[in-house]
C-alpha cells in the first residue's frame, strides 16, 4: 500500500460531506495516520457504557467522538466554505504552504 501525504491536520476546521454527520463542523482533535481516520469535535458521536472510575465517580453512559474516515472531512477555508487542498511554494518565505483552490488564499 503506498503511503501519501494527508491533507487533513490536527487543528484544521472540516466538514463532514458524507455519512450519518453529512453538513456538520468542527475541529480535528486527532489524526491517525495508519487508520486514515480523524477525530472532529463534536461530530460522529455515540453512547459508551462506562464504569465508576475516579473522573466519573458516578459511571454511566457517556458521550464521545468516534473517528471517521478522512475520504469523508472536507477542509473550511477563511471564508467558511468546504474547499479542495492544494499545496504551492510561497513567493516570499520559499516553502511549502497549503491553499484553498476555491479561493486562492494560503491556509495556516
Amino acid at each position: 500500500m503506498k503511503d501519501y501525504k494527508l491533507y487533513i491536520i490536527k487543528g484544521d476546521n472540516v466538514m463532514v460531506i458524507s455519512g450519518d454527520s453529512k453538513g456538520q463542523q468542527g475541529k480535528v482533535l486527532l489524526v491517525d495516520h495508519k487508520k486514515k481516520t480523524a477525530i472532529v469535535e463534536s461530530v460522529n458521536m455515540v453512547s459508551k457504557h462506562a464504569k465508576p472510575d475516579a473522573q466519573n465517580p458516578q459511571g454511566g453512559i457517556v458521550k464521545k467522538e468516534s473517528p471517521i474516515k478522512l475520504s469523508n472531512l472536507m477542509l473550511i477555508d477563511g471564508a467558511g466554505n468546504a474547499t479542495r487542498l492544494g499545496r504551492k511554494i510561497d513567493e516570499k518565505s520559499g516553502k511549502l504552504v497549503r491553499y484553498s483552490k476555491k479561493s486562492g488564499e494560503v491556509i495556516k
